[in-house]
């Protein structure tokens, strides 16, 4: 059954343009991970019944994949899946599968097609107006939408910024779960972090807890015949208020071959912490390892004083203002590229290196900073990659300005920070302890401000005291930095 509704999906792929598709944001499940996330499910012992539901079904592959599984179990008499989709573009297609599915199952199958939209249809989070459901199997669309739309409106509770339509599915589709009924769904990794998902996080898993969580290696064989740039993920998740002990963290290198994985035991208190709900995703002993060291520090950027910003200047909507060469009333604009084997160098010979501006909200005071690239490449080994900025270096400007792909420390003392304390951060941050924290925490290529500053840090006198080592010594090198920060970690 499974291998026919594939095939009629493909076909549809070939058929309907991308862009049509991107209007509903969507992104088809392949057949192996269809397979994979049905078999996810503890199926209760006890039930002979068990409404399904599958949110946004597309061509109904997940809810057939979840169909096929429960045929094979014997004491499961009857099955009800419920299907919501409004593309009238897929809808033949879906009704076509829910019937090939019910004259293949024996009797046992019964289904339903809502054509309305999934979120408003039903009332809002916390008035819904639908049915429960034992489990959802789901693949949202990926579409950002106003945070005026009435799908955001009718949400509230999980929405900050700009929402998108596929963790306010994820939101109503915990809703729709029983007590102690489960859901599988395909995410971007985005929600794990961030300010803009800290409402939804708080509602997703306190409602409900993580069972596990499966990651890919590679993010752009998830979805067939579509790439996707975000890191995509499959979350189990059970309606519950039991604490849960442990996560189960699984990965495989992608979505065509599930014969391979990899699995890890975590501590639940590990995965989710502290008042953001971050959700770290270790895969290995070592990673563990690494969040325990780290969160042991009882400080963020912010207690110290301290905050990560993000470069002011974003060069096409300033290009009247930007320079070749130095010239009079010029500043430098430090981009990406003059951060350097932890040193800025400037200038560079690139061009518009400097800015001609009067404008306050462009220019920044001449004191120490701690520099960090906002974006890197999937294939480039370290996320963080920074630079140590010292005024000293630069004693003719009184002001400068950054581009926008780049990030600094800055302090809230007027006088800026130590020199100790520039290179203190450094060493905290050219560690690889602090590219692997960040890398569990942040599935993409960016490093985000926010994220930053809710990151632990030791105090301010041994960030300095490491700061002072560096100082002293010839290197600025990843191993350096490992070798400061693992000789003072254990003395915070």
């Amino acid at each position: 059954m499974l291998d026919a509704i594939t095939q009629g999906t493909a076909a549809y792929i070939q058929a309907m343009p991308k862009d049509k598709r991107k209007q509903y944001g969507q992104f088809f499940t392949g057949r192996q991970s269809a397979a994979f996330m049905a078999e996810l499910f503890t199926i209760p012992e006890s039930a002979d019944t068990l409404r399904l539901l599958d949110p946004g079904a597309g061509s109904g592959i997940l809810g057939a994949a979840l169909v096929s599984r429960l045929l094979t179990v014997p004491h499961i008499a009857q099955i009800e899946l419920t299907c919501w989709e409004n593309d009238k573009n897929i809808l033949p297609l879906l009704k076509g599968n829910l019937d090939f599915l019910q004259k293949n199952a024996g009797g046992k199958l019964i289904c339903r097609i809502v054509e309305e939209n999934y979120i408003t249809r039903q009332g809002g989070l916390f008035g819904v107006q639908g049915e429960e459901y034992d489990l959802v199997i789901g693949n949202p669309p990926y579409k950002k939408i106003g945070k005026d739309a009435l799908e955001a409106r009718m949400l509230p509770h999980v929405c900050h910024g700009t929402p998108n339509l596929y963790f306010l599915f994820a939101a109503m589709s915990l809703a729709n779960l029983r007590e102690g009924g489960e859901l599988v769904y395909i995410m971007p990794r985005s929600w794990t972090s961030g300010a803009y998902f800290k409402k939804f996080r708080q509602y997703f898993l306190s409602v409900g807890k993580l069972k596990q969580v499966h990651i890919f290696s590679d993010r752009n064989n998830l979805f067939d015949s579509d790439e996707v740039l975000q890191e995509t993920i499959i979350v189990h998740v059970q309606k519950t208020t039991e604490k849960q002990r442990y996560v189960t963290i699984s990965s495989s290198l992608d979505s065509h071959d599930f014969s391979r994985i990899s699995r890890l035991e975590v501590n639940s208190e590990t995965v989710v912490s502290g008042k953001e709900k971050y959700v770290c995703l270790a895969t290995d002993e070592r990673e563990i390892n690494t969040l325990n060291i780290l969160r042991a520090f009882t400080h963020t950027l912010p207690d110290l004083g301290l905050r990560m910003k993000t470069g002011m200047v974003v060069d096409f909507r300033c290009r009247e203002l930007l320079r070749e060469r130095n010239e009079q009333d010029a500043v430098p604009l430090f981009c990406p590229w003059h951060i350097q084997d932890g040193r800025i160098i400037f200038p560079v010979g690139k061009k518009q290196e400097y800015i001609v501006t009067s404008r306050s909200g462009l220019l920044q005071g001449n004191k120490n900073y701690l520099f960090v690239k906002r974006f890197t490449s999937k294939e480039e080994r370290r996320r963080l990659q920074c630079g140590v900025y010292l005024s000293e270096g630069f004693a003719q400007y009184q002001y400068i300005s950054t581009e926008n792909k780049v990030n600094f420390i800055d302090s809230d003392q007027h006088d800026g920070m130590s020199a100790e304390m520039a290179h203190g951060l450094y060493v905290l941050f050219n560690s690889t302890a602090y590219d692997t924290y960040y890398r569990i925490l942040n599935g993409s290529t960016q490093v985000n401000a926010t994220e930053i500053n809710a990151m632990p840090v030791p105090s301010s006198p041994l960030i300095s005291r490491m700061g002072k080592t560096l100082m002293n010594m010839q290197s600025f090198s990843e191993e350096t930095c490992d070798l400061i920060f693992n000789r003072y970690c254990h003395e915070n």
